[in-house]
C-alpha cells in the first residue's frame, strides 16, 4: 500500500512538472531590424491594443512622461554614430520616452535603458536628444501599437509612433557616405573588377565624382567584358558625364551581350536607351 502512495505521488509529482500553463501576453513583445544604408538599426517593444479605450488625452495623458509602448522601457540600439532631429545620437543602445501632445510630440533618447516603464528618478544628464515633431491625423484607427521604420534611403530614414490615428515621426540619418568613401578607399590598394564596379555605381546614384567612376566603370568592364549588367552601367555613366556617342557605344555592347544570355530585361533597358539617345 505505501509503494502504490508513494507510485501515486511520483505521478503527480511529475504531471505537474511537465503541465505549464501558456496564455497570451496582452501587450505581446516585438522585435524590428532594419538596415539603413550600412547601419543596422533595431527596435525591442511592447505592443499593446486599443480594446475599445481612448489613447492619447486618456489612457496616455497629454504632456506626460510616457513609457512609448507597454512593459518595459522601448529601446531603439543603432550600430554607429547618427543624427537625431539634427543632433548628434553616439552609436548604442537608448530608451525611447515621449511627452505625447494634441499638436506636437517630445521624443527621447534617454541613456538608460535599464527601467520598467518610466524612471523612478529622472536624470536629465542622461538625456541623449530630445526631438519634437508634428502630430499627423490617421483616418484609420491603428488598433495595435505600431513602430516603423519608413522612407529610407542610403542616408535617412523615419523612425515612426503609430497608435490610435495617431501618427510622428523622428528623421535620423545615418553616416552611409563616409562609411561608402573609407571602403572604397580600402579597396582601391587592391581592387577587382567588382570593387570597381561597386565603387563607379556608388558615385553614379550618389551625384558624386563622374569622372572618377568613369574610370572605375572602364576598369571594371575591362576586366569582365561578357557583363553586360557592367556594360549598363557603364553606359549610364558616360551619359551622365556628357559623353552621349561613348553612352551609346558601351549600350549597344551591353545589348549584344545581354541579347547573347537571354536577359530580356536588359535587352529591353538598353533598347530603350539607345532610343532616347537617338542611336541608329
Amino acid at each position: 500500500m505505501k509503494k502504490l502512495a508513494l507510485l501515486g505521488l511520483a505521478f503527480s509529482l511529475s504531471f505537474g512538472a511537465m503541465a505549464q500553463i501558456q496564455t497570451p501576453q496582452p501587450s505581446p513583445s516585438s522585435t524590428l531590424t532594419q538596415k539603413v544604408g550600412l547601419t543596422d538599426v533595431t527596435v525591442e517593444y511592447s505592443r499593446p491594443s486599443m480594446r475599445g479605450r481612448t489613447i492619447f488625452g486618456d489612457l496616455v495623458p497629454y504632456g506626460k512622461l510616457w513609457r512609448t509602448g507597454a512593459n518595459q522601457n522601448t529601446i531603439i540600439t543603432f550600430s554607429d554614430d547618427v543624427k537625431v532631429g539634427g543632433k548628434d545620437l553616439k552609436a548604442g543602445s537608448y530608451a525611447v520616452f515621449t511627452k505625447p501632445g494634441e499638436a506636437v510630440w517630445e521624443v527621447i533618447f534617454y541613456a538608460d535603458t535599464n527601467n520598467w516603464g518610466t524612471p523612478q528618478n529622472w536624470d536629465a544628464s542622461k538625456v541623449a536628444a530630445t526631438v519634437k515633431t508634428e502630430v499627423y491625423p490617421v483616418e484609420m484607427p491603428i488598433e495595435t501599437f505600431t513602430i516603423t521604420i519608413d522612407d529610407i534611403t542610403n542616408n535617412d530614414a523615419l523612425f515612426g509612433i503609430l497608435w490610435e490615428k495617431v501618427y510622428v515621426g523622428v528623421k535620423f540619418e545615418v553616416p552611409t557616405q563616409q562609411k561608402a568613401m573609407k571602403s572604397i578607399e580600402a579597396a582601391m590598394a587592391g581592387p577587382s573588377g567588382n570593387d570597381y564596379y561597386a565603387a563607379a555605381s556608388y558615385y553614379f546614384e550618389e551625384g558624386q565624382d563622374i569622372a572618377k567612376a568613369k574610370e572605375w566603370i572602364d576598369k571594371a568592364v575591362a576586366a569582365n567584358p561578357n557583363a553586360f549588367w557592367m556594360m549598363r552601367k557603364q553606359s549610364l555613366i558616360y551619359a551622365k558625364s556628357g559623353d552621349k556617342k561613348g553612352a551609346i557605344e558601351a549600350a549597344k555592347k551591353s545589348l549584344a551581350a545581354a541579347e547573347a544570355a537571354g536577359n530580356a530585361d536588359y535587352v529591353k533597358m538598353n533598347k530603350d536607351s539607345l532610343a532616347e539617345w537617338g542611336a541608329k
